[in-house]
């Protein structure tokens, strides 16, 4: 492995990079990460959970697939996943400081398992959008996620989601290879289901 550049992520910041067309992103860790994606050549194309699920005729994507743009073109394919516990979501979007409040005034917090000592001021939308700034994303162009790690229960039926503590029980990663030149944005997700830990990723050749 060609290690082009290396970064560890807190939890409950963000990180942005540019992945050349070819080159490979590793991401590893142990609890949820949102992950979004922009054609570096043209801000407007970006991921798509929509068309990534559609196009594809599937929930849950892992090794062999792609991540999908809104111009229907594939961004990012993933070339290795070694998260066998459970699946990866395109459906539950991103958390934020505004969500865990509104959680907090109806009483909500007691649905995570674990003591929740202060509730979050800022989650994964405020981290992307301060992390993309500098590339001149607006805060309300950034997509839903692709979100590492995590876990939902999907009623077949009424399609309420429920959130999971199903993480990777050792260190898992997942490596998506550039389809085109990308604008790659994560957050390490605060992740209230479990203690969320630091994540790492890494941009080499393939």
């Amino acid at each position: 492995m060609n290690v082009i550049a290396r970064q560890m992520i807190e939890p409950n910041t963000g990180w942005g990079g540019i992945v050349k067309k070819g080159q490979r992103i590793r991401v590893s860790g142990l609890n949820i990460v949102d992950f979004v994606v922009f054609n570096h050549d043209n801000l407007r194309e970006r991921l798509d959970a929509s068309r990534t699920r559609g196009n594809q005729g599937k929930l849950f994507i892992t090794k062999g697939d792609y991540l999908i743009s809104k111009f229907n073109r594939p961004m990012m394919k993933i070339v290795e996943d070694t998260y066998t516990e459970g699946t990866h979501d395109l459906e539950k979007g991103m958390c934020s400081g505004d969500s865990y409040q509104r959680k907090a005034k109806l009483g909500r917090m007691g649905e995570y398992p674990r003591p929740i000592r202060e509730v979050p001021d800022h989650g994964c939308w405020e981290n992307l959008s301060q992390v993309l700034q500098s590339f001149d994303i607006l805060p309300e162009d950034i997509p839903s996620p692709f979100n590492i790690f995590m876990t939902m229960e999907i009623n077949g039926k009424t399609g309420r989601l429920g959130n999971t503590t199903i993480r990777p029980s050792k260190m898992a990663h997942v490596d998506l290879e550039a389809e085109m030149n990308c604008l790659v944005g994560i957050s390490v997700c605060p992740d209230l289901m479990v203690e969320a830990k630091p994540v790492d990723v890494v941009i080499y050749d393939s």
